[in-house]
């Protein structure tokens, strides 16, 4: 029997539209499944949205369930169209595109403080059991051959639609002409398709060929989670057509409609990104790489401003964003660095107003301002144990959000400080000033102020001697 006091994760499930209590179909095996990249190029930032968010959600799973417990994985797709048409204007064999892009993928999401998922499985590794699951499908007459191509039948599938709200009829209705003439419905999506002469290809029973794009997360959460999971997110842009996809080709090949079972239990979806207002567009200029932002904006500070609202909204992204960020974590470390003599007491995350907000449909907005009053907290405290007891909670609450975990002096100093010569000069100059200020020598040490200004460093006089960070 369930712990009717436990702590309870609650999230908006998009299919249905509510709000639900998460209940995981086995707490000793908790599922989640999330959409990776398309590795033909560096991710954006609107692709770094939903990595961070459901790495939260991943640590929240972690704090209720036990680490050991929840299984997280999220995919990388390594065969499109789009890589092979990258890899043809590189002139680059499509292996080494895909590598190349998954290894930049992983550089720049380490920077934004994620854990790496329980599994991470790629396209390319399970074309045999996508193979199988278009033979169930074709098995169950919810999939036909045509042209060279196999096809699923929507009409074969009345649930078709339940994730995104669209019908069958309003698809029929709102289509200008069929794109295939192969297709018996216009929504039919493609399970199978033959590869071209320059195009990657495997044998399959309907010729050299290679899977549709939406085939690939469900014969992989088959394989390695389940032929039901508890959780599927994604960007809010993956709805429809790529989820309704899944769900229907999932339960159809399950039949999930003939004992009650599901595909996915619960979806989540994040919001999509803009930036300075406007829909991120190659078009308009405007497209954000994340490898770029994290040339001159310290990762955390990504990560704060990905999480500065609430997942399923609309986030703008916009120097002003970016600015706040950098803004409320500098102090935060500030704070931190003035307590670094105390040892903090160890503290349970789950037990802070941070873990209450995310369980309530991952309110990263809610837990930030919590993490604020929780800092205003440690500034206010008035005994050693209290402030030992304020700092642990601070940053295992900062732990659950994947924030505070660096050492303030590296946070201040930045990539100086992993810089053993510039460092070194900069201890050196700074030694120089104290010397001259001692021998009232002010002039001589207003100078070496303004050349480590110039250099891009700041200094700040304390009673314990002088500090100094990046500017």
């Amino acid at each position: 029997m369930a712990d009717a006091s436990a702590p309870q994760l609650v999230i908006h499930n998009t299919l249905g539209g509510q709000r639900e209590p998460f209940v995981p179909a086995d707490p000793q095996r908790v599922t989640m499944y999330v959409c990776g990249p398309t590795v033909y190029n560096r991710v954006h930032v609107g692709n770094g949205r939903p990595v961070v968010v459901f790495d939260v959600l991943f640590r929240v799973l972690r704090a209720l369930y036990g680490p050991e417990n929840v299984v997280y994985a999220r995919n990388i797709t390594d065969v499109d169209d789009k890589i092979n048409q990258a890899a043809r204007e590189n002139d680059e064999p499509i292996a080494a595109l895909t590598e190349r892009f998954t290894r930049a993928f992983h550089e720049d999401i380490a920077r934004l403080g994620t854990l790496e998922p329980t599994l991470e499985p790629r396209a390319t590794d399970h074309v045999n059991e996508m193979i199988a699951l278009i033979e169930d499908l074709l098995a169950r007459g919810h999939a036909y051959a045509a042209d060279g191509h196999v096809l699923f039948d929507v009409t074969s599938y009345p649930a078709y639609g339940a994730l995104s709200g669209r019908t069958l009829e309003a698809m029929q209705a709102g289509a200008r002409v069929e794109v295939a003439d192969y297709k018996r419905h216009p929504g039919d999506f493609v399970l199978w398709k033959p590869a071209g002469e320059d195009e990657p290809g495997w044998d399959s029973p309907w010729g050299n060929g290679r899977p549709g794009w939406h085939l690939e997360c469900t014969a992989m959460i088959r394989t390695h989670l389940g032929r039901s999971i508890d959780l599927h997110g994604g960007g809010h842009d993956l709805v429809f057509p790529h989820h309704e996809n899944e769900i229907a080709q999932g339960c159809a090949a399950e039949g999930c409609d003939e004992h009650g079972g599901h595909y996915a239990r619960y979806w989540m979806h994040n919001g999509h990104v803009t930036i300075e207002g406007e829909k991120m567009s190659k078009s308009l200029g405007n497209f954000r790489l994340l490898h770029d932002l994290l040339q001159v904006w310290p990762g955390e500070v990504l990560r704060l401003a990905l999480l500065s609202r609430h997942y399923r909204a609309p986030l703008n992204f916009s120097e002003d964003t970016l600015e706040q960020s950098r803004n409320a974590l500098d102090g935060f470390y500030r704070l931190l660095r003035e307590h670094a003599g105390v040892v903090a007491t160890p503290a349970d995350a789950a037990d802070t107003p941070v873990f209450t907000a995310l369980l309530d449909d991952l309110d990263t907005a809610g837990a930030l301002a919590a993490l604020h009053r929780m800092a205003d907290a440690l500034q206010s405290a008035d005994s050693e144990d209290e402030r030992a007891r304020r700092k642990g909670e601070l940053l295992a609450a900062g732990e659950l959000l994947g924030l505070l975990q660096q050492d303030p002096e590296a946070w201040f100093r930045g990539d100086v400080a992993d810089d053993a010569d510039l460092a070194a000069w900069v201890e050196e100059r700074i030694a120089a000033r104290a010397e001259a200020r001692r021998a009232r020598d002010f002039a001589t040490a207003d100078a070496i102020r303004d050349e480590l200004t110039a250099s891009g460093i700041e200094l700040e006089d304390t009673p314990d001697g002088t500090r100094w960070q990046r500017a």
